[in-house]
């Protein structure tokens, strides 16, 4: 087993940049690199053409489209990417449309041996064992919450440390178990293999019934 995970809570500033960083050392090197794009996330993918012109010169980019492809060409596109890049958008209009494509299973089979995956927001947040603590409204009103299951814990992006937020995640403990992770924006968490650490920016633990854990930068997060 081999994972490389790269979660952010934002993409960059004003820009992608810590999407191509975080790609680059996948893509340098290959000779026809490749990097697949899943911005099922949104309603419509506004940022299509800027994804593609952020990383021209360094890759070419597929889009997924579980709306418009089959199985079999989803499936034939991720297992020829070097990069699974997963953006923002809605959580659960995420979530919902993976489990009823049939892709999440595949997915998290592909990024369990080893395909990198960089992912920001809720492509973030889908990374935990379920996406109930997405800030997002569940417009689509799926009944799958479903996450990758990839880490241990929830994830809470652009979190601002406020006591109000704090209170509303504390409701998700009364119910559930996990760990929740609360990264604010520019934030950046580096997973390979086990270990898990903070390499940029601000974010904390939440642990059920306890105060909140301030993580330092370097830390390796054990849950």
């Amino acid at each position: 087993m081999s994972i490389n995970l790269h979660l952010f809570s934002s993409p960059g500033d004003r820009d992608i940049r810590y999407i191509v960083d975080a790609s680059r050392p996948y893509l340098a090197d290959r000779d026809e690199p490749l990097v697949a794009y899943l911005p099922i996330a949104s309603l419509t993918d506004g940022w299509g053409a800027f994804t593609e012109k952020s990383f021209k010169g360094l890759a070419h980019v597929v889009t997924l489209n579980t709306e418009t492809m089959t199985f079999p060409e989803l499936e034939a596109a991720v297992r020829r990417a070097h990069v699974l890049y997963i953006p923002g958008g809605n959580t659960f209009l995420l979530s919902h449309r993976l489990q009823v494509s049939r892709l999440m299973p595949y997915l998290r089979k592909k990024i369990m041996s080893g395909l990198p995956l960089v992912a920001f927001s809720a492509g973030t947040v889908l990374c935990g064992p379920n996406v109930i603590t997405s800030r997002d409204m569940n417009m689509v009103e799926t009944p799958h919450f479903a996450g990758l299951n990839l880490l241990p814990f929830n994830l809470h992006v652009h979190y601002d440390d406020d006591p109000e937020r704090d209170e509303w995640l504390n409701d998700f403990h009364v119910f559930q178990p996990n760990p929740v992770l609360l990264l604010a924006d520019g934030a950046y968490v580096r997973v390979e293999n086990k270990k898990i650490s903070l390499a940029r920016g601000e974010a904390w633990l939440l642990r059920r019934g306890q105060e909140k854990e301030k993580l330092i930068f370097g830390q390796e997060i054990k849950v």
